[in-house]
């Protein structure tokens, strides 16, 4: 009720604002749907590059490996994660290959 209120008065003030559900469309890409991990270092771009590019394209970047993980992205030195790739079966993509998949 307070929040209808203030609303209200906004309103009466001349604020205007585009109407909304309040709930954001989530975004379609390339990537949609598809859960990513990064270990090691990328020689050409930073952690936050290669995140942004997932993100553009809809994919999501994780912190650890699990079943539900598509792609591990390897750098140079990689850790534990590679291993852990490994044994489950995820798909690893050294940074030429992640840049390709990016690309498209």
């Amino acid at each position: 009720p307070h929040n209808r209120l203030v609303i209200s008065a906004l309103r009466k003030a001349g604020v205007q604002w585009s109407e909304h559900t309040g709930r954001q469309r989530p975004r379609l890409g390339l990537l949609s749907g598809k859960t990513f991990v990064l270990t090691g270092t990328l020689a050409n771009m930073t952690r936050d590059d290669a995140k942004a590019g997932i993100q553009a394209l809809g994919g999501k970047v994780s912190g650890s490996i699990s079943k539900k993980t598509d792609f591990l992205v390897v750098g140079e030195e990689p850790g534990s994660k590679l291993a852990e790739a490994q044994k489950l079966g995820i798909t690893q993509l050294d940074e030429q290959a992640f840049k390709h998949l990016l690309k498209q």
